[in-house]
């Protein structure tokens, strides 16, 4: 099990189940910005449900002993509120499609650029030259599926673009540190909730009494859950495994998949071009995750 878990085959795996678990949120999300609830009651509900879950592997193994203070405060802060009330109002302005092209397809740019310019990573214009083309082929993506209306849905957009940046953040620290499970737990979402919730108990606007226990229910389990828990565990493992830039690569596949599922279980219509974007994707993220030779 350990040789496995050390092997790049297992990086991929965590890759290949994060796409999916991103795309249901990108639509479970967008359906809470249609429901009562606020975008702080979701923060709230992401921290809350997910630090009840964490607090006791966070009190066993004591994580802040072998962190350092600047360490605690850099994890929280790129995976605390501001990201996620970032992200989550974006859902507000704009249709969850451009929370793939957005936030996924930028990433590997954001990666790329950050391992540049502070972790003195080489210029790879190999590398940069894939990111762009996964960006474009993102953008074809959105365009042809008839929801890309920047004049009016550029607010939500530079929100998952903002997200993007401080994912592409997260990811490059999951690789630079080769941060462990139990730290993403501790910053993630016990820290988080110390901070978060008070605030916004007592000086945030809440929607929670006007919302139906099953939007309440499904909110808790699946953001508490699966991307501030399961998912973030995944990039922090496939990032230490085959590194940051594939790692992200591999996530702006997020537009070709939701368009794929889109046609198995919807009987949705693909047009050649949207098709060809979906090879040019693949194009893109083999440049960047396969070996030179």
């Amino acid at each position: 099990m350990n040789n496995f878990l050390k092997s790049p085959f297992s990086g991929y795996i965590a890759c290949i189940t994060i796409i999916f678990v991103w795309s249901f949120w990108l639509v479970i999300s967008r359906l809470a910005a249609a429901s009562p609830l606020t975008v702080y009651d979701l923060a709230a509900m992401r921290y809350g449900f997910s630090a009840i879950v964490s607090l006791p592997f966070v009190l066993y193994f004591k994580p802040w002993k072998s962190l350092s203070l600047v360490r605690i405060i850099s994890l929280s802060f790129v995976l605390g509120p501001v990201y996620i009330l970032t992200v989550f109002s974006g859902f507000s302005y704009a249709p969850a499609a451009h929370g793939g092209i957005f936030m996924n397809g930028l990433l590997p740019i954001f990666t790329i650029l950050i391992g540049i310019l502070f972790f003195s990573a080489k210029i790879d214009q190999i590398k940069i030259m894939g990111a762009v083309v996964i960006l474009c082929c993102a953008g074809v993506l959105g365009s042809t599926s008839q929801v890309l209306e920047l004049s009016q849905s550029w607010v939500g957009d530079l929100c998952f673009a903002i997200g993007g940046a401080f994912f592409a953040v997260y990811v490059t620290l999951s690789h630079q540190w080769a941060i462990k499970t139990v730290e993403i737990l501790f910053c993630g979402s016990v820290v988080n909730v110390v901070i978060y919730l008070p605030i916004w108990y007592f000086l945030l606007p809440s929607g929670l009494s006007y919302a139906e226990n099953s939007d309440i229910i499904l909110q808790c389990v699946y953001q508490g859950l699966l991307p501030n828990l399961v998912g973030l565990i995944l990039i922090a493992h496939a990032s230490r495994i085959i590194g940051s830039d594939a790692t992200s690569a591999i996530m702006a596949m997020v537009p070709a998949t939701a368009a794929i599922l889109g046609v198995w279980l919807l009987d949705e219509y693909l047009r050649m071009i949207s098709w060809l974007a979906i090879f040019g994707l693949t194009g893109g993220l083999l440049v960047i995750t396969l070996p030179k030779r």
